[in-house]
């Protein structure tokens, strides 16, 4: 026993049904004492508590990991970008090289070739003066110029050929990007007495300048509205003329296609079968077809002499803007806004290529049987032309800053011309190289076309019609059609345009639902209607 007392807490205690329970509360199981029982109780206790502390342990040692990772990683990118920070990138070589010889032969391509200046001869004259002996003055004269004749006509390849190294030497030690080309003297043309014709450098570029000047345009009579159709009930956005000019057919927002006579403009047919708008139309030269593309993703082939498809065309995975016919193989090629176009086998409804690298939607085709055969306008402002051989592109014209909305190549010359928002660009096949502007026709420009008289045609979205004169880009004769009575002042947009056969007549598609046929004024005369042109001072706009 001891004198002490115990505290109350090591007294083993009862529960409510008298029970022995520990210190913690816990009751003791059977043949256990309360001491057991307590010591379990602080067992498990002091368990938890370690627990919690490897817990909050490891989570404090993981933050810090990720914090030390990401400080690590952090560094790592310090270090790594630090240092270019600010640089530019490597010059890569070939890129380069490439970038510089367009360069040039874009700016220098018209001096490459230019005759050397002709070298002086001032101090060949003083040491033939001096070194010449006569008794009279007149006679010196006379021997002095025979001499110099002499030595021009024997020395004449060697002092070019000299001034010809010293040049290019003074050019390659000036760091000049071109390097003179020399041209054969029997090519530079020659005057009397031997003597070659040389121009300097001003001169060429003066000569250049000279001869963009603008051409005096050919007179061409007027254009004057000659009959209105009204049958259908949407925007007319297509038309197609029968290759015996019979007959002609449009296409349009309410999703029918009509046959019209061309003498009278009554309505001959109508088809239909697609389930949206149709935007294009094609008629076959060979057989008794026609080809119709849509909003609805389908190509349909008609034939004429049962007035039903027979064929159609899958393939397009959005709408179809624009189709066109091969003049001499039997392929049709449609364009649309999955950025592609597409090739098609006439008879077996193949698709025999895909025509891909526009990145936006193809809005105008242009087909013919020369090289290229091919030629497509795209909303990505581009031009290409493409080799049908290699399933290619030929070659890409960034020339248009305004999307390409119609295209067309010329019925006599080997041209072709683009339509644009910024202008009208003319081409030179096969590889598309640059002619002229023709400028002036400030709006949407959605449709081109011309006949044989070289009278061309331009159509825009706020009604305008231009006609121009293909020869010197002259425009003629403009104004803005009127739409029929009771539409909108705003639905006058001419959507597509063709010519007959002969080229005489000009059919257009307009906003209003209306299609109108244009004639030349019989009755006009170079007399009633003069040529108010005056020639420009300034030089054409080469881009």
């Amino acid at each position: 026993t001891s004198h002490f007392p115990l505290p109350t807490s090591h007294f083993p205690r009862s529960g409510p049904f008298g029970e022995l329970v520990s210190r913690s509360g816990v009751p003791a199981g059977p043949g256990e004492s309360s001491w057991d029982c307590g010591r379990k109780a602080e067992e498990k206790l002091h368990h938890s508590k370690v627990m919690a502390a490897a817990a909050s342990t490891t989570s404090k040692r993981l933050a810090q990991d990720v914090r030390e990772r990401a400080y690590a990683t952090l560094l790592d990118s310090h270090k790594m970008f630090l240092a270019n920070y600010s640089l530019r990138e490597p010059l890569h070589l070939s890129s380069h090289q490439a970038k510089l010889a367009i360069k040039i032969g874009d700016e220098y391509s018209h001096i490459q070739m230019m005759p050397p200046p002709k070298p002086p001869l001032s101090r060949k004259r003083i040491k033939l003066a001096n070194g010449s002996a006569s008794t009279s003055n007149q006679d010196e004269k006379e021997k002095t110029e025979v001499k110099i004749e002499d030595v021009e006509d024997e020395n004449m390849n060697k002092a070019i050929e000299g001034a010809v190294q010293q040049r290019a030497g003074d050019k390659r030690s000036a760091g000049a990007l071109v390097e003179y080309k020399a041209q054969p003297a029997h090519k530079a043309g020659a005057i009397g007495g031997g003597m070659i014709q040389r121009y300097t450098a001003h001169q060429q570029l003066i000569l250049k300048a000279r001869s963009k000047r603008m051409k005096k345009p050919v007179w061409h009579a007027p254009w004057k509205l000659m009959r209105v159709i009204s049958g259908h009930l949407g925007w007319v956005r297509a038309v197609a003329v029968d290759p015996t000019n019979e007959w002609f057919a449009t296409g349009s927002g309410d999703r029918t296609i009509k046959i019209w006579d061309l003498a009278s403009g009554t309505l001959k047919l109508t088809l239909t079968g697609h389930i949206n708008s149709v935007t294009d139309l094609a008629v076959s030269h060979k057989y008794p077809y026609l080809f119709s593309v849509g909003n609805d993703k389908l190509v349909k082939c008609w034939d004429l002499e049962q007035n039903k498809v027979v064929r159609h065309y899958h393939g397009h995975l959005s709408g179809v803007f624009s189709c066109a016919i091969h003049p001499t193989l039997d392929l049709l090629v449609t364009g649309g806004r999955d950025s592609v176009a597409r090739v098609w086998d006439i008879r077996t409804k193949a698709e025999a290529m895909v025509l891909g690298g526009h990145t936006n939607c193809v809005s105008a085709l242009g087909v013919q049987g020369a090289k290229p055969q091919v030629i497509t306008g795209s909303h990505d402002n581009t031009v290409r032309l493409w080799d049908l051989t290699k399933g290619a592109t030929h070659a890409t014209l960034t020339n248009h800053k305004k999307s390409v909305r119609s295209l067309l190549i010329h019925p006599k010359e080997y041209t072709f011309c683009t339509g644009a928002a910024d202008n009208l660009k003319v081409w030179k096949c096969p590889d598309g190289v640059f002619m002229r502007n023709i400028s002036g026709h400030a709006a949407i420009v959605n449709t081109i076309a011309i006949n044989r008289d070289n009278v061309l045609v331009s159509g825009a979205d706020n009604g305008t019609l231009h006609f121009w004169d293909w020869k010197s880009g002259w425009c003629f004769q403009n104004f803005k059609v009127k739409p029929q009575p009771g539409s909108l002042d705003s639905e006058c947009g001419i959507f597509k345009m063709a010519f007959d056969m002969t080229g005489s007549r000009l059919i257009t598609c307009e906003a209003d639902k209306s299609i109108k046929v244009w004639k030349e004024d019989e009755t006009a005369t170079p007399e009633t209607h003069p040529l108010n042109w005056k020639p420009s001072k300034r030089p054409m706009r080469g881009f």
